[in-house]
């Protein structure tokens, strides 16, 4: 709604009913790797030590870009049906928010970029990605969605596009 109290713009979010899933049928495995928190003291400590910057990003509509690897069916929307076709189901190729497992393949997707672009996973803290280059070194530690990064790459990181 604007100020004046009318509505604007409607908005709507299509949500599975993950609460339907069956484990070995729907789904295998449900996580979502974090960094302890431990690991963030300790990271926040390094930064304030080498006058690090740190940025802190959620990310919005994480859940919507993983590709989905199993077979997900979810009924049609009210208000989207056509006639005849009420019995149809329609086949998920990405992630939607309420399935048990969108944060997992959000973590594939992000895992995948930070790989792809030269991080290192650390062996011991499976959220943690480090990059170093040149002397310069970046950390990011992941919380489901949310991502912090610090060291001395992190203006070049913020102007990158891809």
């Amino acid at each position: 709604m604007n100020v004046q109290g009318e509505i604007e713009r409607h908005k709507a979010r299509l949500v599975a009913k993950g609460y339907k899933q069956k484990e070995g049928i729907d789904y295998a495995e449900v996580f979502a790797p974090i960094t302890r928190m431990e690991t963030v003291w300790l990271l926040i400590s390094m930064a304030a030590q080498h006058k690090w910057l740190i940025y802190q990003m959620d990310v919005k509509l994480a859940f919507l870009n993983g590709i989905l690897e199993e077979e997900v069916y979810v009924e049609q929307p009210l208000g989207y049906m056509r006639r005849g076709e009420e019995k149809k189901v329609l086949r998920l190729k990405k992630a939607l928010y309420g399935l048990k497992q969108a944060p997992q393949e959000w973590n594939y997707c992000i895992d995948k970029y930070f790989k792809k672009k030269g991080y290192e996973q650390c062996p011991y803290e499976h959220a943690l990605y480090i990059k170093k280059s040149k002397g310069d070194v970046m950390c990011v530690a992941l919380y489901v969605d949310d991502l912090i990064f610090m060291g001395t790459m992190l203006r070049w990181f913020k102007n990158s596009r891809t």
